[in-house]
C-alpha cells in the first residue's frame, strides 16, 4: 500500500538529501548525487542497476557530467511505498561507500 502522510512525514526524515516531488500526479523520491567528473558517475549509476535489479524495483536515472538523478516511486500503487524508503536508503549507502 502507499506511505499515509503520516508515515511519509517520519520515513522523509529517515532519508535527508531526498525529495518528495509530485510528477505525472504521483508522489516520488528524488535526490540529485554529485561527482567530480563522468566516470565517477557511470560507476555509481552502475551500481544503483545492479541494486535495482536484485530489488526487482527500479528507479529512473538520469546521467549527466558530474551529477545522476535518481528518482524511486512503485509503479503498481502510482506513488510512494515502503519499499521505495528503503531503496533511496540503499542509493545512499552506494553513494557513501
Amino acid at each position: 500500500p502507499k506511505v499515509t502522510d503520516d508515515e511519509l512525514v517520519e520515513l522523509i526524515k529517515e532519508i535527508p538529501d531526498w525529495k518528495t516531488i509530485t510528477e505525472e500526479s504521483m508522489l516520488r523520491l528524488r535526490r540529485v548525487f554529485e561527482f567530480q567528473d563522468y566516470s565517477s558517475a557511470v560507476q555509481f549509476t552502475n551500481k544503483v542497476a545492479d541494486l535495482a535489479e536484485q530489488e526487482d524495483h527500479h528507479p529512473a536515472i538520469l546521467l549527466e557530467w558530474g551529477k545522476v538523478e535518481v528518482t524511486w516511486w512503485t509503479h503498481k500503487i502510482l506513488g510512494l511505498h515502503m519499499n521505495d524508503f528503503i531503496a533511496a536508503a540503499k542509493t545512499d549507502l552506494i553513494f557513501n561507500q
